[in-house]
């Protein structure tokens, strides 16, 4: 594996969430630097060395409500 892409959301009682897509690794954190340093964590948890993606992309999605 090459990459593995994880899907960063605000959460609604702060902070952010990431979910890895295709691979059950979840993980949060109160602010994107401190997420950033989890999503690793989790990912060198989650994989051997020999399976280790060499790449971890993040799509970062925020959700914004407009009135008309």
């Amino acid at each position: 594996m090459n990459e593995v892409f994880f899907l960063v959301e605000e959460a609604i009682e702060g902070g952010y969430t990431a979910h890895a897509l295709g691979e059950p690794i979840f993980t949060e954190a109160e602010t994107l630097d401190e997420l950033k340093s989890e999503i690793r964590e989790a990912v060198h948890c989650h994989f051997e060395e020999d399976q280790m993606p060499k790449i971890i992309r993040l799509h970062m999605v925020k959700e914004e409500i407009l009135l008309v």
